[in-house]
């Protein structure tokens, strides 16, 4: 084997040693041990390659790796031999386990992250490692859990020297992962330089995200967050000439969500370049009546002269729209207010009714656009359960919760979200919320009945559907799902039990 003296008369007992060290470093390497290289292990390699006949230089390597696994032990467990080397640069190293060693370059990390030493090598700007990598084969699109391949890290990081390098040697410039192309994601963080690298590989500028974003969308979604104003402005710009399309509603158009983030200097480069100011968001409202009913003059001026006339407002001006924008807001608050006071005292009791009737009447600024956001994250849940993302509904739902707590179908849809991502405990806690803010919509009841079900709490679910069937007795699902829960109930003991479908 190259990089191994085999001098001596030992030769047998060599190859017994070596071989056995070599395996336990590959099986590490691999992921072979569940419980990662312990201490203990690693000085019994150093032992096993101190009695063996090797190259004086590759055993000091390979004695220096055990000393730092010893000490930090965390640290090599959850990726491997390769993926360590690569993401450092030590190309010594990397040629060592690769050519001597006959590392797959393409292993995945043990960490779950899925990662290739190639990913590794590029998240951490290493070009030789990377090149290295390359020139033995490694796979220039296997992606990891998160669909990320080599080129999405090149773009988040903003390595333009790499991405050229990996779409030179025929990196797919439009592979898809968990937050869109590569240009999606250089558009979320703003890295202008490599969005001009991967347009000029061709790069789909109008390519929709899984979670329904066109890279113009994605960009001006994600300012204030992960990426100035400006920076967003510098990445529109390259999309624009590329040929994006200003007015795709995936999942709204541009001038929406720049009016909505209250993002004038985008506002005014969209409708500069030609966005159409009268296409309404999903929700109804058009650029102009959003930016005035969150009280964005600023953005009502810009938007006045690009949009036709609402005959629904009297006085067609700036002062005008926002005036009929306020006082509309102010009426279906005050109507709001009334409803959710009568809940409020269900979930808390008049006290807690007393101490936010002050706060529920005002008609503040800061809470404008809080209906829109509501709709729009029920959208985006809505369209998260339609292909099966559970999880991510989870969160939309979550956050919509936190902006309107009295709305019960948000519990609701969110208890079918933690049934299916396995939670049957918090799908139960989120059915009981459901009942207490609408007792009487049968829906809560079958969310709750499910959850028991989930739960292999039969007798509960029973009386849960029971209740459903009390406020609907014409319900076929409940009718259906209590007779189940019956059965159930019987099998029981017998280790009959059917699996619960949770629809």
């Amino acid at each position: 084997m190259a990089g191994w003296s085999q001098s001596g008369t030992g030769g047998g007992n060599y190859d017994m040693q070596m071989a056995a060290s070599l395996n336990l470093i590959a099986s590490a390497a691999c992921g072979g041990w569940s419980g990662g290289m312990s201490p203990e292990m690693a000085d019994q390699m150093k032992r096993s390659i101190a009695s063996s006949d090797c190259n004086k230089k590759s055993g000091r390597s390979f004695m220096e790796f055990f000393d730092r696994i010893t000490e930090d032990p965390d640290e090599y467990e959850n990726l491997g031999l390769l993926h360590d080397a690569a993401r450092k640069g030590k190309m010594d190293t990397c040629k060592h386990l690769v050519e001597n060693l006959k590392f797959d370059v393409d292993v995945r990390a043990n960490d779950g992250s899925g990662k290739t030493p190639l990913a590794c090598a590029v998240s951490h700007g290493k070009v030789i490692a990377v090149r290295y990598l390359v020139d033995r084969g490694a796979d220039l699109n296997k992606q990891d859990v998160k669909g990320f391949a080599p080129l999405h890290y090149a773009t988040k990081r903003g390595y333009g020297g790499i991405a050229r390098l990996l779409l030179s040697r025929g990196a797919n410039v439009d592979v898809d992962s968990s937050e869109g192309t590569p240009l999606h994601v250089a558009a979320a963080h703003g890295k202008s330089g490599v969005m001009q690298i991967l347009l000029d590989h061709h790069a789909d500028p109008d390519r929709v995200s899984p979670d329904l974003c066109t890279p113009l969308a994605k960009g001006l979604c994600a300012v204030l967050e992960t990426l100035s104003e400006s920076a967003c402005i510098k990445c529109m710009k390259l999309l624009v000439k590329a040929g994006a399309d200003l007015n795709s509603m995936n999942p709204d158009t541009p001038l929406v969500i720049a009016t909505s983030k209250g993002l004038n200097e985008c506002v005014d480069y969209l409708l500069e370049v030609g966005a159409d100011a009268n296409i309404p968001k999903h929700g109804g409202r058009t650029p102009i009546e959003i930016a005035a009913k969150s009280g964005s003059r600023r953005i009502v001026e810009s938007l006045f002269r690009f949009t036709s006339p609402i005959q629904t407002v009297p006085n067609w001006s700036v002062e005008g729209i926002i005036a009929y924008a306020r006082s509309r807001y102010c009426e279906d608050k005050a109507q709001e207010s009334n409803e959710a006071s009568n809940i409020k005292q269900n979930l808390h009791g008049e006290s807690a009714v007393r101490k936010d009737a002050g706060a529920s009447r005002a008609c503040t600024e800061d809470k404008l656009g809080e209906e829109d956001r509501k709709a729009q994250l029920k959208l985006h849940g809505g369209q998260a359960v339609a292909r099966k993302d559970y999880a991510g509904a989870s969160k939309f739902y979550t956050e919509a919760i936190m902006l309107d707590p009295a709305d019960a179908t948000l519990y609701s849809n969110r208890s079918l979200c933690h049934l299916k991502i396995g939670e049957a405990r918090n799908a139960l806690v989120d059915a009981d919320a459901c009942i207490s803010l609408r007792p009487e919509w049968p829906k809560g009841y079958y969310r709750k009945g499910v959850a028991h079900m989930s739960l292999m709490e039969y007798k509960e679910a029973r009386d849960a559907f029971t209740d459903g069937l009390k406020v609907d007795p014409s319900n076929l699902d409940i009718q259906n799902a209590f007779w189940e829960a019956d059965e159930a109930m019987i099998k029981k003991n017998s280790g009959a039990q059917r699996a619960w479908p949770f629809e």
